[in-house]
């Protein structure tokens, strides 16, 4: 498997789909193709860590959701977040430990 994909690298749904199966249960990183996002107030480059817990219908699950902004790099979101396939640029298996520079 390669370890960097992007959502655009598959023709299909059920590729993408089942190349995201294959990493549930697994922690990884993701990284929205918007710019930046605002959640409670705070704007933040769309990268996101967690353990992926669901694949279905063209989207996927983290749990813990894990929000990386620079004043609260490891933001757990309170409740599992789900994400569009199509709206995610890149993604890859990640350890959780590691730290990321957001500056």
């Amino acid at each position: 498997m390669n370890p960097h994909h992007t959502a655009s690298d598959y023709s299909s749904l059920d590729e993408v789909n089942a190349i995201f199966e294959e990493l549930l249960g697994q922690e990884i990183i993701i990284v929205l193709d918007a710019t930046q996002r605002n959640i409670l107030g705070q704007t933040f480059r769309p990268i996101f860590t967690g353990i992926l817990e669901e694949v279905r219908g063209g989207s996927i699950q983290l749990n813990p959701a894990i929000i990386k902004m620079p004043n609260a790099p490891n933001f757990v979101f309170p409740t599992p977040l789900s994400f569009p396939i199509e709206n995610i640029a890149v993604f890859a298996p990640f350890d959780l430990d590691t730290r990321l520079t957001l500056s």
